[in-house]
């Protein structure tokens, strides 16, 4: 019965130490922090919009300048992100994917296009 004592506490804190490990992305070696890159978007207009994506569930993204950060929100397809009065909708993804800036309305609808863009 001594044994069983000092193992189950060396067992405890084993488990203990594995809770505290940082959370890494999907390959295992990249810290999730470090995951959310960010993407560039050459527009028609000549701006840049420069995307991250820190969770499935938002987006950030700097237009003119400055930052608007986005929830995801219902599309039929692709990714569509709502914030800061605008709708950010992405289509693919890599070099040559499409993305539209929208202005987003008070009813939940898209407005007007503001940017029309691919991944560069």
């Amino acid at each position: 019965m001594k044994i069983v004592f000092p193992l189950m506490f060396a067992s405890a804190l084993l488990v203990s130490a594995c809770s505290s490990a940082p959370q890494v992305s999907g390959d295992d070696r990249v810290p999730a922090a470090a995951a959310a890159s960010v993407h560039k978007y050459q527009c028609k207009s000549g701006e840049m919009i420069a995307a991250t994506y820190p969770s499935t569930d938002s987006a950030t993204i700097n237009y003119k300048g400055s930052d608007y950060s986005m929830q995801i929100a219902v599309s039929a397809s692709g990714a569509r992100y709502v914030g800061g009065g605008f709708e950010w909708w992405t289509k693919g993804s890599g070099a040559g994917s499409e993305a539209i800036l929208f202005h987003h309305m008070a009813d939940d609808t898209s407005g007007s296009i503001v940017e029309l863009c691919s991944e560069s």
